[in-house]
């Protein structure tokens, strides 16, 4: 829908922008977080700055996993790839894209490892990334919908698209899930933010996004109109990692309340 902005003779993406300006308000609001949570706030800063790592290499391995056609067709005609700049515009073909969910797996691996590093409250930095991965996600979704990197199902109620990535998605009126999805964000993180607040379900939060959230994506996923994502038993790889997270954030909260319980 908007193409961007040209800074310095560089076209720079409407979903860049969104990223970055959700990025820098994500920032003020876990320094925000952690006053008067902690003597010590940069350990914890250091954890989701170097987890963006593990985010931004798991959402572009996710992508090219959805593109297992693809990189088999590019095995078998691998000597047809003759050169490197052949081999690099096929790189970025495959996994040029990004899946959310791929971000978040890979941001928390490495922040799970990373806090073995840095000694920081395991309770307090689950709490914090709770809030915090809605509320830039927000942002993202955002960008989304401004840039039609991904776009909804055609509807009568909806916008058009003239300048999307994805020349599928052009001309067509459709309805605006990237912003449904965006607004569900942020009203997931003002109710974490509250009960962060009011020390309700502290240590929990965690596991009450990934119950909220799997819900919310796997629902919207019907009105998602960009079905190359991959589909396996009539549902999407989204949401499929959906019904996942929340059979194996139940195994992990059983596991952790039957411990609480024993001691």
């Amino acid at each position: 829908m908007i193409k961007g902005i040209n800074l310095f003779g560089r076209e720079i993406g409407i979903y860049a922008i969104m990223a970055a300006i959700g990025f820098a308000v994500s920032i003020l609001f876990v320094i925000h977080a952690l006053k008067n949570k902690t003597k010590d706030d940069t350990n914890y800063l250091s954890i989701f700055l170097l987890s963006l790592i593990g985010l931004f290499i798991g959402g572009h391995l996710l992508y090219g996993i959805t593109n297992i056609n693809i990189i088999i067709g590019a095995v078998k005609n691998f000597d047809k790839i003759d050169t490197f700049g052949k081999f690099f515009e096929v790189f970025l073909y495959i996994f040029g894209g990004n899946v959310f969910y791929g971000g978040l797996i890979g941001g928390l691996i490495t922040g799970m490892l990373l806090t073995k590093k840095f000694k920081v409250d395991k309770s307090l930095l689950a709490d914090v990334t709770a809030m915090v991965v809605p509320l830039f996600h927000g942002f993202g979704r955002i960008g989304c919908f401004l840039g039609g990197c991904c776009y909804g199902i055609e509807s009568k109620f909806g916008f058009v698209y003239h300048h999307s990535v994805n020349e599928l998605a052009n001309g067509v009126s459709r309805f605006p899930i990237q912003l449904v999805e965006s607004g569900c964000n942020f009203i997931l993180f003002f109710v974490l933010y509250k009960l962060y607040k009011k020390d309700n379900h502290k240590g929990y939060l965690l596991h009450i996004y990934f119950y909220a959230y799997p819900v919310i994506r796997f629902i919207d996923e019907f009105f998602r109109g960009d079905s190359y994502r991959g589909f396996l038993f009539g549902l999407s790889t989204s949401q499929i990692i959906s019904i996942l997270l929340v059979i194996i954030n139940t195994i992990v909260l059983l596991k952790r309340r039957k411990k609480v319980t024993t001691k």
